[in-house]
């Protein structure tokens, strides 16, 4: 134990003589450890995110798209085509409780981008038309006003519910509630037609404030009975997306299978391999997004490992050089009693020591990059969780004393098996 002891005094002696050399030798394994870190770190709050974003837009639902899609892959309306098979008379099917039993709520919704005016105020934003079943599905709450109900959402009232960020730019002082905006339609919105000028609406509430929800900003946007966005302010005949709220978790996968019936029926299909519809519930994506985040943490990870590969190669070259450059001490050790296990430990010790100690800073370097880049996160309004896993810690650590003893080794052997009296003759 005492030879031990005395064998680490001596590595950390001659590391500390050597300082520039050792910083530098280290170096690949910090950087190795520490994109390990940070990897697996933001993996995690990215997966946190995302599964936090989806969990906000509700419990239980059920979403429907126009376009086909296979099981595993997004439905083409996602990336912006327009796809007109769902339409108004799809969703009352669907509403019907003999059609679809188990489900509660039936949101319709269509969406685009305007200007809303309110006397001198005016900003750019985005509106979501749906109706009064919204805050059943969405779970909204209102910090002003009330949403518009069933009634005003079919009648097409011309009512609107601010966000709380639109709510603040157009009225600074207050007094939204009761006031008309218009929303001025763009004469060259594609989607609109021949249909141009502005729609005034009377304000009836606020929404409360929420963040960043489905990598959307919540609280810049409105919201406008269906009817009215959907024929004055897009001039359009179909529903973009639905969204249904189903009354237990146990009963989604049978509601799927009833919303799928109902518009085969509708749209007179009877192969499901035509179904020009999309129908996918939240757990579904949750298992999608989880998957795909696994992998890229996976990939990630590996790709920082190889940096590890590259730091112990280094470390081994460095060994190499100082066991050249210290062939005379070898041999003088030896001279004096030195055994190769001694002149071996020394060696072995000085890799596992560098890549000790580089795991150490990697990993104080990985959680402070990696609390920063949450700090900036949270600072833009995301729900990015700060997450170190004590698995990582322990990873990092373990591979990069693994890759002292590994890359270590050979430069180690090879000192402790010097000839004494050729090493002391070595110029």
């Amino acid at each position: 134990m005492n030879n031990l002891v005395k064998e680490l005094k001596t590595t950390i002696k001659d590391l500390l003589a050597r300082k520039g050399r050792s910083f530098l030798t280290i170096l690949g394994i910090i950087i190795g450890v520490a994109g390990v870190i940070i990897i697996i770190s933001l993996g995690s709050g990215a997966q946190s995110l995302v599964l936090g974003q989806i969990t906000k837009l509700g419990s239980n639902l059920v979403g429907v798209l126009p376009g086909k899609s296979n099981e595993n892959g997004p439905p083409t309306a996602v990336f912006g085509v327009q796809i007109k098979t769902l339409t108004l008379s799809d969703i009352n099917a669907i509403k019907d409780k003999g059609n679809v039993p188990n489900a509660t709520d039936v949101a319709a919704f269509v969406s685009g981008n305007v200007t809303i005016i309110a006397g001198k105020e005016s900003v750019d934003t985005s509106f979501t038309a749906t109706d009064g079943s919204y805050v059943r599905v969405q779970n909204t709450e209102m910090t002003k006003g009330t949403f518009f109900s069933d009634e005003e959402g079919n009648s097409g009232a011309n009512v609107i519910v601010l966000g709380y960020d639109v709510a603040q730019n157009l009225f600074p002082n207050g007094g939204e509630i009761g006031s008309v905006v218009k929303i001025k339609i763009p004469n060259n919105n594609p989607a609109a037609g021949d249909v141009s000028g502005s729609v005034p609406f009377r304000v009836i509430g606020v929404q409360k404030k929420l963040g960043t929800v489905a990598f959307q900003n919540q609280d810049d946007q409105v919201f406008i009975p269906f009817s009215v966005g959907q024929r004055q302010i897009l001039g359009i005949d179909y529903v973009q997306f639905a969204r249904i709220k189903v009354n237990d978790g146990a009963n989604v996968k049978s509601t799927m299978e009833d919303v799928k019936r109902v518009l085969r029926e509708q749209h007179r299909i009877h192969d499901a391999e035509n179904d020009d519809f999309f129908v996918r519930d939240l757990a579904d994506a949750i298992k999608l997004l989880t998957s795909i985040t696994d992998t890229l943490r996976v990939f990630l990870g590996l790709m920082a490992g190889i940096s590890l590969v590259v730091g112990g190669i280094g470390i081994m070259n460095i060994m190499l050089v100082t066991v050249s450059e210290r062939t005379r001490e070898i041999g003088l050790r030896k001279a004096i009693g030195a055994t190769r296990k001694n002149i071996r430990n020394q060696f072995l010790f000085e890799a596992i020591l560098l890549t000790f100690t580089g795991g150490v800073l990697g990993i104080l370097f990985g959680i402070l990059v990696s609390y920063l880049v949450a700090l900036g996160a949270r600072f833009a309004g995301y729900d990015w969780a700060f997450i170190i896993s004590p698995f990582a810690v322990i990873l990092a650590v373990s591979v990069s004393i693994l890759t002292g003893i590994v890359f270590g080794l050979y430069p180690a052997l090879k000192a402790a098996r010097m000839d004494p009296i050729v090493a002391l003759r070595y110029e």
